[in-house]
């Protein structure tokens, strides 16, 4: 893995992005900001994508009311926040405010999970061309992040999307069908989907949305 300080704008990140490098903190107290270049990249492939048949019932169920863009604010300071057996995170302030300039710029999108109103989970990523880096998710509450997951696919596989990036795989990605390819093979692939003619759906008309929800249980 490469590793190397740097000052980041805004523009730098999104050049970053399309050579498939990313940032990352060494802390959320941390001031230094790095390029990460893994060996072994994790993507979630799209048409692969697997939706547990409990969790898909919790998504259809309306449990939560899921929404895009609505507070990208509160979704990264929810992704940067301790919680349990995660009490310290990449994201530091700089960070936010650099995601919260890319969001500003129509780049940086965010899905939320409300109960009640509140919100008590969600996801944040960049989109360019027909890819989309995924952040970071947080989750307060049983399924929140998960379903924001699950919609997030939604949205991307509506908008022609052709590459979920996911940086990392984990345990709970994997569940999912998050799997790590070579660096080489990333890039090709990275390359391939930029010049992909997507479109972020940030709120799809609500047929479309149930029936692409409903499309994920049978892949």
């Amino acid at each position: 893995m490469s590793r190397r300080s740097l000052e980041l704008t805004p523009e730098l990140m999104l050049r970053a992005y399309r050579h498939g490098l990313f940032p990352m903190a060494e802390s959320r107290g941390g001031h230094r900001l790095y390029w990460l270049d893994p060996e072994r990249r994790g993507i979630l492939p799209l048409d692969g994508f697997h939706v547990p048949r409990r969790l898909l019932r919790t998504v259809l169920s309306g449990r939560f009311a899921v929404s895009a863009d609505t507070d990208f604010p509160a979704t990264i300071a929810g992704c940067a926040a301790p919680a349990p057996g995660r009490e310290d995170t990449w994201i530091n302030p700089q960070i936010e405010s650099l995601f919260a300039t890319l969001h500003r710029m129509g780049v940086a999108h965010s899905v939320e999970c409300r109960d009640a109103g509140v919100l008590v989970g969600g996801l944040y990523g960049v989109a360019l061309g027909g890819v989309f880096f995924g952040e970071s998710m947080f989750s307060r509450v049983r399924d929140a992040s998960k379903v924001a997951l699950v919609h997030l696919v939604a949205r991307l596989r509506l908008g022609g999307f052709r590459l979920l990036d996911t940086q990392f795989v984990t345990a709970h990605l994997a569940r999912f069908g998050a799997a790590e390819i070579a660096r080489a093979d990333y890039k090709h692939r990275l390359i391939a989907a930029l010049d992909a003619p997507a479109r972020w759906e940030a709120a799809p008309e609500a047929a479309r949305l149930a029936a692409a929800l409903r499309a994920l249980g049978e892949a």
